[in-house]
């Protein structure tokens, strides 16, 4: 029975039973110090976003993930670094404030960033709003025909994927936003993007101009110009 018991509680991974994430042995304040750090360390480690399910897995019962966050980011307060909730996880990120000095010393590269043209936000833009989106759909909406490069290059930086095959006649691929969409642009979750009216409200966008096929009358000739990895039609 024994047996049994050990070989259920390390089905998933090796000598997870091992793991005192309790902690009961410690005073609460120092309990709560120990978690924060475990939460921190698990996400500084981490090269992508750290999901609630795992950072549960390094803490107690008792533990509120989200009141140890807040204590994290108050510890950071003033730092050039926050913990920031992307890609439906959380990541250590450097604020804003500091992207040019960063970029002078490493390089837009090193910082992760993708270098996209104009036409390419704009494309992006729109398939992020009208997921599922076809090729034809998009050009439809900029009154040109957007090109197999310029659809390959944001999947070749991974902003984008294939999503269902669209029921219109020959069944065309459809395209979505990707987890790497989120995190390039800060957003936890879809539901972050800025609302149509808002951006309409700051001139970066209209609504009727887009559904019309008229978002932007100079739209730049470099969608046809880039090269990249051909996608589906």
């Amino acid at each position: 029975m024994v047996d049994a018991a050990r070989a259920r509680r390390g089905k998933g991974r090796p000598d997870d039973h091992l793991f005192d994430r309790e902690l009961d042995h410690l005073p609460p304040e120092v309990r709560w110090r120990e978690w924060m750090h475990r939460v921190e360390a698990t996400i500084f480690a981490a090269s992508e976003p750290v999901a609630r399910e795992a950072l549960a897995r390094v803490v107690g019962r008792s533990c509120n993930l989200d009141l140890i966050i807040d204590d994290i980011r108050e510890e950071l307060r003033g730092r050039p670094y926050d913990l920031v909730a992307v890609a439906g996880g959380w990541k250590h990120l450097t604020r804003p404030a500091y992207g040019d000095a960063i970029g002078a010393a490493l390089g837009a590269n090193e910082r992760g960033q993708k270098n996209l043209s104009q036409s390419e936000v704009l494309v992006l833009l729109t398939i992020a709003y009208f997921q599922p989106i076809t090729r034809a759909e998009l050009s439809s909406f900029f009154g040109k025909e957007i090109s197999r490069d310029l659809i390959g290059n944001l999947r070749g930086f991974g902003l984008i994927a294939s999503g269902p095959r669209s029921p219109t006649p020959g069944a065309p691929y459809t395209y979505v936003t990707t987890k790497a969409f989120l995190l390039q642009f800060g957003f936890d979750t879809l539901r972050d993007l800025p609302d149509i009216e808002a951006l309409e409200d700051a001139g970066l966008l209209s609504k009727e101009k887009l559904l019309a096929g008229d978002i932007m009358p100079g739209f730049s000739n470099d969608a046809d110009g880039d090269a990249g990895v051909a996608g589906d039609a």
